[in-house]
C-alpha cells in the first residue's frame, strides 16, 4: 500500500489501517514492543518517534522480498544489550538498567542489517534534549564497536569527534573511563592483554592489530586518509558547513560495515547541516512507499510544537528519562525550574531549544518562525501558463541576486494563495571563490545549481554578468509561458538587464524605493502570508535561508526587513517584497488585473492578436 504522510501526517491511522499489530506475534524483541507500545499509545512520544516505529514495523514486514534487501537480526540486538547491561555508568560505576527509548536506539543502529551482514544504516541521527544520557549510550556504543565488531579485523578506525577539543575529550574521556571498568573484568581483561591494548591522551589503541580510535575534533578537522568503521560525532548541530564532515562519510565508503553517528540537541540557528538532514529522513519516513532513505536512521525525540512549553506533562516527549520513577520528580522540578526563570529573564527561547530539542530562531526580531516558514512547503505546483509577479534585486558586492515570482491562485477550497519561487545569480569575486562562497554562506551554491535553484555566475571575475541575468529570465519566463504582470526592482538596481528589459519587453516595470514608507505594506503582508498559511513554496534551501536571516527593523512609519551580517542571505526576501507590492493586491477588486479597462495591458503579442480575433471580444463582429 502506497504510504504518504507529508500532509496528513496520521501516522496512527496508517498504523491501523495495515494491521501492524500482529507483527508483534511473531517479534518479541524489546524494540518491536517499545514500537507497539509507541504506536498503541502505551508509550508518550513526539511524531518523529512514531514515524521511526512506523518505519521499524513496516520495514519488518517487507523482509524477504524482492525489493528489499535488509532484514533485522535479534540475534544481533541481543549481543549490543547484553553489552550494554555490564557496561558500567561512569558515575556510579555500576551498569544502569536500559529504559525502552534507549533499547530501541542500540536495536535500531546495530538490529537491521544489509544483504552482506553490514549494518543497514550507515547514517544516523540520534537527537533528544540535553541531559538524556546519549554520552553515556554513545560510550556503551563506541566500546561494543571497540571490542567486539573488531573481532578478527586489523588495521581498523574508529572516531570520537565533537566541535572543538574540549567537547571532544568530554565524550572521549567518558569511553576511557568505561573502557577502563570493562577491562577489570573478563573476559574482557584476558582480550586487553592479548591485544596490547594501550589507552593514551587522545587515542586507544589495540597494538597486535593496529586497531585504534582516535579523539579527532572538528576544529581541527584531520579526517584525511582515515576510512572509520564506526564514527560518532557529537553536538554536530554546531557545525555550519558539511566540508568537514564529507571527509569522514567519503572516507568510510569502501568500509564494509560502516556507520556514522550524529549526536547533538538542536541549536538556535536552524539552517545548520544537522537541520537539514532531519528534515530530509522525516519527509524520507513520511513517503514511505519511496524507500529514498533506507540506509539512513532518524531517530529524534521533541517536542510537537512550542505550546507545549507550558504543558510540563508532554516534557517526556523531548525528555525520555521522565519515564524514569527515580529521576522523574527530580528531573521534572529542574526543568520547571529552568523553564520559569528563563521566561521572566526573556530567554525561553533557551529553554525550548536546548531543553525540548526545538529548532527556532536565535533573534528575537526574526521576521518569521521556523514552523511557518516550513509549514509552507508543498511537493509540487504547476506554474506553466501562470500570471506572475516577478520581483527583482541586484547584488551589490558579495550579495547574491535574487529574482522572485508569485504566483496568485486558488486551492482547491478556493482559498486564495500566493506560490513564491526564486533562482539567484551567485557572485564569487568578493570571496576570492566559488568554494569560498559557499563557505561563507554555508551553502552548497553548486550542488543547488544542478537543481536549478541557482546559477553561479559566468564572469571571469565574478561578477554578476547581467546579459546572463537577462537570458536566464527572458528564457523561463518564455518556456514556462509566464504572463508577468507585474515586475518590481530595487530603484537602485536599474542595471543594463532592467535597461534591456524596458527595450525588448512590454512587461510592467516599476522602480521601488528601498525604504520604510514604501515597503511596509507588503513587508507585513509577506510575513502575514506565512503566519496565516497562504503562503507555498518549493522546498528550496536558498529560499528558506533568506526567510530565516531576515530581521525586522522597525521606525516612527513602519517596518522593513534587514539582516545581522554580510554573509546572511535576504535578497531572496527583498525581492520576493518587491513583487509583493503589486501582488498583495491581486484578488481585490481594485486591482489593475481586474479592471476589464486595462485588461489588454497584461496581454502579450500572441494574447493580443487572439483577443482580437475572438468574436466574443465584439471586435469580430460576434454577439
Amino acid at each position: 500500500m502506497r504510504i504518504d504522510l507529508t500532509q496528513t501526517h496520521d501516522v496512527l491511522g496508517a498504523f491501523e489501517q495495515l494491521n501492524l499489530n500482529k507483527i508483534g506475534e511473531k517479534y518479541q524483541d524489546e524494540a518491536t514492543k517499545y514500537a507497539l507500545d509507541v504506536l498503541n499509545g502505551r508509550q508518550t512520544t513526539n511524531y518523529l518517534i512514531k514515524l521511526a516505529c512506523f518505519r521499524h514495523l513496516q520495514d519488518l514486514t517487507r523482509q524477504n522480498t524482492p525489493d528489499f534487501k535488509f532484514h533485522y537480526s535479534i540475534k544481533e540486538v541481543e549481543k549490543i544489550l547484553k553489552f550494554a547491561s555490564i557496561a558500567p555508568n561512569v558515575d556510579t560505576g555500576e551498569p544502569t538498567k536500559l529504559m525502552d527509548w534507549q533499547k530501541f536506539i542500540f536495536a535500531m543502529l546495530l538490529g537491521w542489517r544489509n544483504e552482506d551482514g553490514g549494518k543497514r544504516f550507515s547514517r544516523a541521527i540520534v537527537s533528544v534534549a540535553r541531559g538524556q544520557g546519549k554520552t553515556y549510550l554513545m560510550a556503551i556504543l563506541m566500546c561494543y564497536s571497540f571490542f567486539i565488531e573488531s573481532i578478527g579485523l586489523s588495521n581498523q578506525d574508529y572516531l570520537v569527534a565533537s566541535i572543538n577539543f574540549k567537547q571532544t575529550m568530554k565524550l572521549f574521556g567518558y569511553i576511557k573511563s568505561m573502557m577502563r571498568k570493562i577491562i577489570e573484568i573478563e573476559p574482557f581483561k584476558s582480550f586487553a592483554k592479548q591485544t596490547r591494548l594501550s589507552i593514551q591522551t587522545d587515542q586507544i589503541v589495540m597494538k597486535a592489530n593496529n586497531n585504534v580510535l582516535r579523539s579527532i575534533s572538528h576544529e581541527s578537522g584531520q579526517y584525511d586518509s582515515f576510512h572509520f568503521t564506526t564514527a560518532v560525532f557529537d553536538e554536530i548541530g554546531e557545525i555550519k558547513h558539511r566540508d568537514k564532515i564529507n571527509k569522514i562519510i567519503s572516507g568510510q565508503v569502501k568500509v564494509p560495515n560502516r556507520q556514522f553517528i550524529q549526536i547533538s540537541t538542536a541549536y538556535p540557528d536552524p539552517s545548520v547541516p544537522f537541520h537539514s538532514d532531519e528534515k530530509m529522513i522525516q519527509q524520507a519516513m513520511e513517503q514511505d512507499y519511496k524507500r529514498d532513505a533506507d540506509s539512513y536512521l532518524g531517530l529524534i525525540w521533541s517536542q510537537d510544537d512550542l505550546d507545549e512549553t507550558f504543558k510540563p506533562e508532554t516534557w517526556i516527549k523531548s525528555n525520555p528519562l521522565l519515564g524514569l520513577d527515580s529521576q522523574k520528580r527530580i528531573l521534572m522540578q529542574g526543568l520547571s525550574d529552568k523553564r520559569d526563570s528563563d521566561a521572566m529573564t526573556g530567554e525561553i527561547r533557551d529553554f525550548q531549544n536546548k531543553n525540548l530539542n526545538l529548532w527556532l530562531q536565535e533573534a528575537t526580531n526574526s521576521y518569521l518562525k521556523l514552523a511557518d516558514i516550513e509549514r509552507a512547503i508543498i511537493p509540487s505546483f504547476d506554474v506553466e501558463g501562470r500570471q506572475v509577479y516577478i520581483g527583482f534585486d541586484y547584488s551589490m558586492f558579495s550579495d547574491n541576486t535574487a529574482i522572485a515570482f508569485v504566483y496568485p491562485y486558488r486551492n482547491t477550497a478556493g482559498k486564495t494563495r500566493w506560490h513564491l519561487q526564486q533562482h539567484s545569480f551567485i557572485p564569487w569575486e568578493k570571496a576570492g571563490s566559488i568554494e569560498a562562497k559557499e563557505k561563507q554562506d554555508g551553502i552548497n551554491y553548486r550542488e543547488l545549481a544542478d537543481q536549478g535553484l541557482c546559477t553561479i555566475t559566468s564572469h571571469p571575475q565574478g561578477l554578476i554578468n547581467d546579459d546572463q541575468v537577462y537570458q536566464w529570465l527572458r528564457t523561463f519566463v518564455e518556456d514556462m509561458d509566464l504572463k508577468p504582470i507585474f515586475f518590481g526592482y530595487d530603484a537602485w538596481g536599474a542595471t543594463n538587464a532592467i535597461k534591456t528589459l524596458e527595450l525588448n519587453t512590454t512587461w510592467p516595470l516599476e522602480a521601488i524605493r528601498q525604504r520604510t514608507s514604501e515597503l511596509k505594506d507588503p513587508t507585513k503582508f509577506l510575513q502575514e502570508m506565512f503566519v496565516e498559511g497562504s503562503a507555498t513554496r518549493f522546498d528550496d534551501p536558498i529560499m528558506e535561508k533568506a526567510l530565516i536571516n531576515a530581521r525586522v527593523i522597525e521606525d516612527k512609519i513602519g517596518i522593513q526587513v534587514d539582516k545581522v551580517a554580510a554573509t546572511f542571505k535576504i535578497d531572496v526576501v527583498d525581492a520576493l517584497i518587491d513583487a509583493l507590492y503589486q501582488a498583495m493586491y491581486h484578488f481585490e477588486d481594485f486591482a489593475d488585473i481586474n479592471d476589464p479597462s486595462k485588461e489588454i495591458e497584461h496581454m502579450d503579442a500572441q494574447d493580443v492578436f487572439d483577443w482580437f480575433n475572438d468574436p466574443k471580444s465584439g471586435l469580430m463582429g460576434g454577439e
